[in-house]
């Protein structure tokens, strides 16, 4: 395993290059890989992102959106051929093949190098050059942090800012999560002072609700949000039928787990959402309790100490009565009681 620094003069002459992240990318993800995508075409390459799956419409507005191939679509063919051709691969905000779903064989098998950029826990041994530092806020945060190795402060153009921008600010909750270091306060400083427009990135993300989203909050807060105050715990089980009432596109969940969050002592926050063969989780939580490990011991799952995923392939019902019989002694298991 060597140092992404190393890939420094590798990257002095021109290749065919690849960016993928994980399935189901949110605003770190595509920020990130985008981000890259606008230094590196600058440099003269040859440069392709490629995501898993789709992603949700309140992120497509990031520059270069354009350009990406979604899996799974009419361009596998072509993707497929891509993977094994291109000389190197950087695989962003991800740690794990699985991560990427239909892609992971065809990533695994490339004769291509491989880069992991990343932040979350216990990264696989499948890439040949590596960025990951766990301390960082997001993977944009890491991006940044190379592209300044590379050629400096000069290389960052408006483009680049908003994309990493938008990255930095959704995996810090907008700057209010445990993550926000001085660090990352300086980093996106740096980067409103090299053209991030914070007004239009944050109005791109926040502030575009369709009126169906806004009433399938106001209907999930209404009769899908169950408290229990002995546990510190609050979640919400949403089914496939609630989706389809409230015509629900990609993405439209996001976010409503923060308003159980938000609620005077619970200290964890859960969406449990059916989709078509599987059950979701999203875990948030708040001081000591460690999420991640929670979701790894029961849901298949991991990631940020205070904000991480699941599956189950249990019915909806049945995971909500799994949900509910593993949180009988989450506090004594996953952190401390204090709020």
């Amino acid at each position: 395993m060597k140092p992404i620094t190393d890939l420094i003069p590798i990257l002095e002459d021109f290749h065919k290059i690849i960016i993928t992240t994980h399935a189901s990318p949110d605003a770190d993800a595509l920020g990130s890989s985008l981000g890259l995508l606008h230094f590196l075409k600058a440099r003269g390459h040859e440069v392709q992102v490629i995501t898993p799956t789709d992603y949700p419409n309140f992120i497509s507005w990031l520059p270069g959106n354009d350009q990406v191939l979604q899996f799974n679509s009419a361009d596998d063919d072509l993707i497929l051929e891509m993977i094994q051709s291109c000389a190197l691969i950087f695989c962003l905000d991800f740690s794990g093949l699985k991560r990427i779903k239909g892609l992971a064989d065809a990533v695994a098998s490339s004769p291509a190098l491989k880069a992991m950029i990343d932040h979350h826990l216990d990264p696989e041994d499948f890439d040949d050059y590596r960025l990951w530092d766990t301390s960082a806020a997001a993977t944009a945060e890491l991006i940044y942090d190379f592209i300044l190795s590379v050629d400096g402060k000069k290389a960052i153009t408006a483009d680049i800012a908003n994309c990493l921008y938008a990255g930095i600010m959704t995996d810090t909750g907008s700057f209010k999560h445990g993550n926000t270091t001085s660090k990352v306060h300086r980093t996106v400083a740096e980067l409103i002072d090299l053209g991030a427009n914070v007004n239009q990135v944050s109005r791109s993300i926040y502030d575009t609700n369709t009126i169906n989203r806004l009433r399938f909050i106001g209907f999930s807060l209404l009769e899908k949000l169950i408290v229990d105050q002995k546990k510190n715990i609050a979640y919400f089980s949403i089914s496939e039928k609630d989706i389809q009432q409230f015509d629900l596109e990609k993405g439209d969940t996001e976010g409503l787990v923060n308003y159980a969050l938000s609620i005077k002592g619970i200290v964890m926050a859960t969406i449990i959402k059916e989709g078509s063969g599987e059950v979701k989780l999203s875990f948030r939580s708040t001081g000591d309790f460690a999420v991640n490990k929670f979701a790894s011991n029961h849901f298949e799952g991991g990631g940020h100490k205070n904000a991480s995923g699941g599956i189950s392939y249990l019915s909806l019902e049945d995971t909500v009565e799994k949900f509910e019989l593993v949180t009988l002694d989450f506090k004594e298991k996953y952190g401390s009681t204090q709020i």
